[in-house]
């Protein structure tokens, strides 16, 4: 569906509410007049249906001799020496 252009003409209470809403936001006015009007339609907080997420796993080479199920360990150890050495200066 293509965009609508429209002419609008708001009661003084609402222009009051947009202005308040477009300093407190730093937004568009298109941005907050189309969210004003999705919140009051109700289309608001129906969440979008997004493609389901695939993860490819990848076959990373390691070394012969590293162990995988080790790197937190490495990394407990690697942040156990950086502490040292700050706590050094």
């Amino acid at each position: 569906m293509p965009n609508m252009r429209t002419t609008l003409t708001l009661d003084p209470d609402v222009e009051q509410l947009l202005q308040r809403a477009l300093r407190r936001t730093d937004r568009s006015m298109k941005a907050v007049v189309n969210d004003a009007l999705r919140l009051g339609l109700g289309a608001r907080g129906k969440p979008p249906r997004l493609p389901r997420y695939k993860v490819e796993s990848h076959d990373f080479g390691l070394r012969p001799g590293v162990d995988r199920n080790r790197f937190n360990q490495l990394v407990d150890e690697l942040e156990t020496e950086e502490f040292a050495r700050r706590r050094d200066r």
